[in-house]
């Protein structure tokens, strides 16, 4: 069963223009959409997941600026209220994950615990 939802992150211009630009790539499998999600691991214990990726029956699925994105509906209490930004920089490069639930977070950004 799918549902819909409000969506629980969001994503900063510069982010939305990143995942367009990778959308358009040739080769992309227009059938997966954005997933969002958590992992264990890393070194303050939960890993953000930015990937493109198929629905599966744990997945909510939300909508940013006509992109499909899918959350698995456990992932929510950790990411509820997070915004996810890109930078081009040379110094940084990538995305950078602003989560208002993360009670510490690494040096790399990557990384979080609650």
């Amino acid at each position: 069963m799918e549902t819909t939802l409000k969506a629980p992150v969001s994503f900063t211009t510069a982010a939305i223009a990143e995942v367009k630009r990778l959308m358009n790539e040739p080769g992309f499998n227009k059938a997966q959409q954005l997933r969002v999600g958590v992992k264990g691991g890393g070194c303050s214990g939960m890993t953000y997941v930015l990937n493109f990726d198929d629905n599966t029956d744990k997945d909510e699925t939300f909508e940013i600026d006509s992109i499909l994105c899918i959350i698995d509906r456990s992932h929510n209490l950790y990411l509820a209220g997070m915004q996810i930004d890109w930078q081009g920089g040379l110094n940084s490069r990538g995305f950078t994950f602003n989560n208002p639930n993360a009670s510490s977070t690494c040096g790399c950004g990557t990384s979080f615990a609650v």
